[in-house]
């Protein structure tokens, strides 16, 4: 018997996207227009953006991470992404939540983000 807390097997650690919400690409690339102060890559390349939810009443819901849980703009990213995705045509509301499961890595990086960091 699984503990409550364990994922069940075959369930991603990432909840999917909402990828065929006509609002998506634009969510997408407006969380490209926020950085990490620290890093020269868009937080969407560095895959710090983990989940983008789209309902039928065009809510949005962005389930992010950090590069690490003492990153000094920890309590303002979220706000950043938000105010990034406000404006968009269509959006009713944003929501950005802060997760640290799964703990981000390197590996969840873009090529262009690998490549942008010297990485390949």
């Amino acid at each position: 018997m699984s503990d409550i807390n364990t994922p069940m097997e075959g369930t991603p650690l990432i909840q999917p996207s909402t990828t065929d919400h006509p609002l998506y690409d634009n969510v997408v690339d407006a969380c490209r227009t926020v950085y990490d102060p620290e890093i020269p890559v868009n937080i969407q390349d560095l895959g710090l953006i983990y989940t983008i939810s789209i309902n039928d009443e065009n809510e949005v819901k962005v389930l992010m991470s950090l590069t690490a849980p003492g990153c000094p703009v920890a309590g303002e990213m979220p706000g950043w992404v938000a105010d990034a995705i406000e404006p968009l045509a269509g959006v009713k509301t944003v929501d950005v939540e802060l997760v640290w499961e799964p703990q981000w890595g390197m590996d969840m990086m873009s090529d262009e983000a690998r490549l942008e960091l010297g990485f390949m």
